[in-house]
């Protein structure tokens, strides 16, 4: 089973956690071992997984992907918004998570990030959760 839940961010450029959505969800499906896949099907947002304790990580990373790929540069694409476009290609747009004692295999400060580069929108994120 797929699972999809929505996000809404209220920003154009936001790292939401996403951590305890995709930790109900294995909940629910009482996968002991397995892995977790987490999709994304936007040009224009992805997913991350970085520290979560912390909130000045957050601001960091956003701060320096502006600094790397700016909302103004010098681009083609005529929407306005090929930053984010290039920012989604940085971040990716699935990310694999192992599972083992019905536990998404995270490290102490790890979360998984909804990352945000058009918004505000309301987005889809996509879960599957495969047992071994």
């Amino acid at each position: 089973m797929i699972h999809t839940f929505n996000v809404q961010s209220t920003q154009r450029c936001q790292l939401l956690d996403i951590t305890p959505q995709i930790r109900r969800i294995i909940e629910a499906e009482k996968v002991e071992e397995g892995v977790c896949h987490i999709y994304v099907p936007h040009t224009t947002a992805g997913l991350t997984i970085n520290e979560h304790a912390d909130p000045s990580v957050v601001r960091d990373i956003l701060a320096h992907l502006e600094k790397a790929v700016p909302r103004n540069g010098d681009y083609r694409h005529l929407e306005g918004n090929s930053d984010a476009h290039i920012k989604a290609s940085l971040t990716g747009s699935s990310q694999t998570v192992l599972v083992s004692n019905g536990r998404l295999l995270l490290g102490t400060w790890q979360g998984i990030f909804f990352c945000e580069f058009d918004g505000p929108r309301q987005r889809k994120v996509l879960v599957k959760v495969i047992p071994c």
